[in-house]
Formats: structure tokens, C-alpha cells, sequence
């Protein structure tokens, strides 16, 4: 069961269903390359290496949950958070390629997998949650923090679930002693510990960076609730983002 953590060695899944999640990565990272550069900005930019290097690390870093099974943190609902789905897509792609490439963390034919899992689905699925939440809860650190720990528990069990599809469709015999209801049972139970700890370390990340630099959160200056869309009144400057995102720091100040 050593296979089960979440980075796919090489032989886990088929030919042809690596293959084919090879070229549905391939075109997703172009589309998020397109969509990443209208949000690059001089802050975003930055913020876009230091998170792809904090990702790395963590990453870096694989522990035993169950016996047999090992896991590590994904980080892609703090990419979302700070750098914006495609750009934070972006981040965790790269650092899987690097790891598949230069540290054979990962199999060199399972990156596609690999990357549809952790990069795609686990960050658009974050950005869907922090979508929804930072318009439902308060601007307030709380809020925030609350925001940051369940969209990353989502992220990292929708990962993990997105690979037992994988594993359903084209599963291979290095996993023959393992059936597919007990991959299910594993993945989903050994992710949802793996997430609470993610959540914990990205809550207290991203309500850090918000305290500090609110305008360096791209969740709070690109989600703005509706009232604060129907423009500037008569003697004010249209500079919504910026106070919407400071709302999080002076929620902490009070």
C-alpha cells in the first residue's frame, strides 16, 4: 500500500489513461498560463514565488498517517487564496514537474495525473469553495481563517478522490492486492487528517499575510461583494479593491 499516497509512481495507472490525463494537463496549463498573465501584476508576481517555494517544501515533506500509507500537504487552496486559481494552479504544476523530474517524487509518466489531480482539481476546487464563502461569511479574520481551513480540506479530499477515479478507470496490477472500495476508504480517510493539518497551516498563513499586506491576498481584492460593485459616489475615488481588502485587517484591529 506504499502506492497510496497521493504523488502517482510510475505503473500505477495504465498507458493509456496516463496518456490521456498527460493531455488534459498539458491544455489546462496552457489555458492557465492565458488566463495567469491578465493577473500578473508587480504584486502578484512576487507572491507567485514565494508560494510555489513554500509549496515545494511542504511537499517536500511526506509522513506516515496510517500504516502503509504515507501523505503530504498539497497547498493549493493557499495558492488560491493569495495568488488566484490560475496562477496558483500554475505554482503547484511547476513544483510537481520539478519533483517528478529532478527528485523522482512522483513518476515521470504519472505527472499528467499527477498534475490534473493536486493542480487542477484540487485548486479549482478550493477556488469554488472560496468563492462562495468569502460572499456568505464576514470580511473579518475569522471569516477568513474559516474560509482558508475548509476550502483546503475540500481541496486535498477532492484531489484524493479524483485519483480513485483515476485508479477506477485504469488501475493497474501494482495495486492488485487492493480493492477498489478499500483505495477509497483509505484515500479519502488518510486526506481528510492530511487537510485538517493543511487547513491549520493556511489559515494561519493567509490571516498573517492579511494582517500585514491585505492587498497581497488575491481572494480579497479580486471577490468583492455585490454592494461594493455599484461604483464610486460623487467625490470618491474608485478604489474598492484596496479598502474592501483592508476591511480584513481593520476587522482584526477591532
Amino acid at each position: 500500500m506504499d502506492h497510496l499516497a497521493l504523488h502517482i509512481q510510475n505503473g500505477v495507472l495504465n498507458g493509456p489513461v496516463a496518456a490521456s490525463y498527460a493531455v488534459i494537463a498539458a491544455v489546462a496549463f496552457a489555458y492557465c498560463v492565458v488566463r495567469g498573465r491578465r493577473d500578473l501584476d508587480d504584486r502578484l508576481a512576487p507572491m507567485a514565488g514565494l508560494v510555489a517555494a513554500f509549496i515545494f517544501a511542504v511537499q517536500m515533506l511526506n509522513f506516515p498517517v496510517l500504516p502503509g500509507v504515507s501523505g503530504h500537504l498539497l497547498g493549493g487552496a493557499l495558492a488560491a487564496l493569495l495568488v488566484g486559481p490560475w496562477v496558483g494552479a500554475l505554482c503547484v504544476s511547476i513544483v510537481l514537474i520539478v519533483q517528478a523530474l529532478l527528485f523522482a517524487d512522483g513518476g515521470v509518466t504519472a505527472i499528467g495525473p499527477n498534475v490534473t489531480n493536486m493542480a487542477l482539481v484540487g485548486t479549482a476546487a478550493a477556488y469554488g469553495l472560496i468563492f462562495v464563502l468569502l460572499r456568505v461569511l464576514p470580511r473579518t479574520p475569522t471569516g477568513l481563517a474559516v474560509t482558508a481551513f475548509v476550502a483546503s480540506v475540500v481541496s486535498v479530499v477532492a484531489a484524493a478522490l479524483s485519483f480513485v477515479l483515476q485508479y477506477a478507470i485504469g488501475g493497474t496490477t501494482a495495486l492488485q492486492d487492493v480493492g477498489l472500495g478499500q483505495v477509497l476508504a483509505l484515500m479519502t480517510g488518510t486526506h481528510v487528517l492530511i487537510g485538517v493539518g493543511e487547513g491549520l497551516i493556511a489559515a494561519v498563513t493567509v490571516l498573517t499575510v492579511a494582517k500585514t499586506r491585505p492587498d497581497l491576498v488575491y481572494a480579497l481584492r479580486g471577490l468583492r461583494r455585490p454592494t461594493s460593485q455599484t461604483g464610486p459616489t460623487p467625490g470618491q475615488t474608485p478604489q474598492t479593491g484596496t479598502t474592501t481588502s483592508q476591511s480584513v485587517s481593520a476587522g482584526g484591529a477591532a
